[in-house]
């Protein structure tokens, strides 16, 4: 062998050494580094010379050891299970906060429950019917039922505060997604440009890469690839969102900036600012799909965005969203037939708005718990409303034209039941003029009943003077008895006496029928938490069982995200025991590189004297 030869031998191992003592050095400088992965050096034997060849093999000599590459060490299918894992975490964490925030503004476990709010009106009814000429006793019924009012509508406003919160959140977390996506698409033509010659791996630009993955997977569900060119695809609910030649921002529109795009005409009132997420390149289209509620089964419980946009829903929950059972009595005539076909009719419709509401307000904590509690609210609100100011239903002719408070005019295209004010049977106020009519809670744009007018019935009866009532229309919220467009009747605030509780037979009694009517209904059950449950409850039913919903739902967000939590520790420490820098590994590769870096030297030094003691002897 050459002696030449063999100093190339040594050469490349001292080089080698060194490369691999950078290599070392390189990972314990970075032991504390965030996403920072292990490197090592992978050896190779360099390129063989051949001398000649023998009856078995050629003869040939090695010249020495080259580094294929430098590699990080990692396990693919350990990141693809994290980023599932911390995506799911992040969906689960975002529903069970916003559990936590709900139950903290009912105040059950505060000592400032919204129950005992309940029950102190609850009671005050029935003290009024004890000494209905108290007037302690009147009063404290209309400052119960302010007090009542006041602690609805500060929960109802915190319930919206929330949800403008959970709308900055949506909104950042928008904003940092597409931070990611261009920070993602620079690090892609880094990369590729470092690689291109194949000469070094980009080790430390893949590790902010991976990074930037993992901290994206916890918003959105992610699905990437890494291509021939060393550029990774990624693409976010099925959407491309970095390519090898560009990426996609993801946009945020109000709700009504995307009705607008989606020329859908809706009312908007509180929920026009609400924000949902969209890509404006595919024209606004929803960043989800939001045709099935997300489950587990089906992979799509992924994302701390797609989470924290389903809680707070696409709008504030009323009332009007929980679809109402068609009862038959509604469908059935005076001989006692059934109007078959518009009962199946409207069990079809009841079938419909279901499925509706289970897809955006039962799927939402948000808005689920402001319609149930907005219809609460309404409850008792109408239900007293009913019993100060009865009405009775009449059947007006079709062609019949009446004149709105605005002035307005309406007409009824159809014989159509409608409800005036039943001056007959209502009570009437303690004061001088013994006023009739007033309500306790008033909406605040539309007064009780429109100005009296004449008014022909179906068949054909004149009533004169008739006070019809405003009716709630789902399509204008002001019309509605609904949290925030509710007020103690100022009228009442400024002379109680006009509280109507006297009965209108001219004698000057109490009407305590009326109260005891008033009783009677607050412990009837009045309506079912939702379409999918059947027991119909009372006022304190429904509170206790709406309250025990949101803790249910709150129990079972907060398990599911203790054990995706629990998962992600345990998958991350796995990925940790592969990528992680070991202090004691890497001090021992340390000692190995600088035996191998004093061995070659060595080696060259032998072969060095044995060179110079040929030259000088052939000298």
């Amino acid at each position: 062998m050459p002696l030449f030869g063999d100093l190339s031998v040594g050469t490349s191992g001292l080089k080698l050494s060194q490369y691999g003592l950078n290599v070392v050095a390189h990972n314990l400088a970075n032991v504390d580094t965030e996403g920072y992965v292990r490197q090592q050096t992978v050896l190779e034997t360099a390129t063989s010379r051949n001398l000649g060849y023998n009856a078995i093999s050629p003869l040939q000599i090695g010249l020495g050891v080259d580094a294929a590459e430098v590699r990080q060490v990692r396990d693919f299918f350990l990141d693809k299970t994290y980023r599932t894992e911390i995506g799911r975490q992040g969906y689960y964490d975002a529903q069970a906060t916003a559990v936590q925030e709900l139950e903290d503004l009912f105040g059950e476990l505060q000592g400032v429950a919204f129950q005992d709010t309940l029950s102190d009106l609850w009671v005050s009814m029935q003290e009024l019917a004890k000494e209905s000429d108290s007037r302690v006793a009147q009063a404290t019924f209309i400052e119960t039922a302010t007090t009542f009012l006041e602690r609805a509508d500060k929960i109802h406003d915190q319930m919206l505060k929330y949800q403008l919160d959970l709308n900055t959140q949506i909104r950042n977390q928008i904003d940092r997604i597409n931070e990611i996506g261009k920070s993602l698409d620079q690090l892609n033509k880094q990369i590729a440009g470092y690689e291109a010659g194949n000469v070094e791996n980009a080790n430390d630009l893949r590790d902010q890469r991976n990074l930037l993955l993992d901290e994206l997977a916890g918003m959105v569900k992610v699905d990437y690839q890494e291509r021939e060119s060393n550029m990774i695809t990624v693409s976010i609910e099925g959407v491309p969102f970095v390519t090898e030649d560009f990426y996609y921002p993801m946009g945020g529109l109000t709700r009504a900036q995307y009705l607008e795009k989606q020329k859908d005409i809706q009312p908007l009132d509180e929920c026009a600012d609400i924000m949902m997420a969209v890509w404006p390149h595919l024209g606004g289209a929803d960043v989800f799909d939001w045709s099935s509620v997300p489950c587990a089964s089906a992979n799509t419980d992924i994302g701390g965005l797609k989470g924290a946009i389903q809680a707070r829903g696409t709008k504030v929950g009323k009332y009007t969203d929980i679809p109402l059972e068609p009862k038959i009595e509604d469908y059935t005539e005076d001989d006692g037939t059934v109007d078959t076909d518009a009962f199946k009719l409207a069990q079809k419709e009841y079938a419909d708005a279901t499925k509706a509401y289970n897809l955006s307000t039962e799927a939402s904590v948000l808005m689920r718990t402001e319609a149930q509690f907005d219809q609460l609210i309404h409850g008792v609100v109408t239900m007293i409303n009913d019993c100060l100011c009865p009405n009775k239903e009449v059947m007006v002719s079709a062609g019949t034209t009446i004149e709105r408070d605005d002035g307005s005019l309406y007409t009824f295209e159809e014989d159509t039941m409608i409800k005036i004010f039943d001056s007959e049977n209502a009570p009437v106020g303690t004061d001088a003029n013994s006023t009739p009519g007033v309500e306790l809670f008033k909406r605040k744009s539309f007064d009780r009943y429109m100005q009296g007018q004449d008014l022909t019935l179906a068949d054909g009866t004149v009533i004169e003077n008739a006070r019809i009532y405003n009716w709630e229309d789902p399509s204008d919220n002001y019309s509605l008895y609904t949290l925030g467009e509710i007020e103690i009747n100022p009228e009442l605030l400024s002379n109680k006496s006009k509280l109507p509780i006297i009965s209108n037979n001219n004698t000057g009694d109490y009407d305590i029928a009326m109260i005891q009517k008033m009783i009677e209904q607050w412990q009837e059950p009045f309506a079912t938490l939702s379409p999918n449950t059947l027991t119909y409850n009372n006022f304190n039913g429904y509170y206790t069982q709406l309250i025990g919903g949101l803790a249910t739902k709150g129990d079972e967000c907060r398990t599911l995200a203790e054990n995706q939590d629990n998962m992600v520790r345990a998958v991350e420490d796995k990925r940790q025991g592969i990528t992680a820098v070991s202090s004691d590994e890497e001090l021992t590769y340390l000692i190995r590189f600088q035996h191998a870096y004093n061995a070659s030297a060595r080696y060259i030094n032998v072969v060095d004297k044995m060179l110079e003691h040929l030259i000088e002897r052939l000298g």
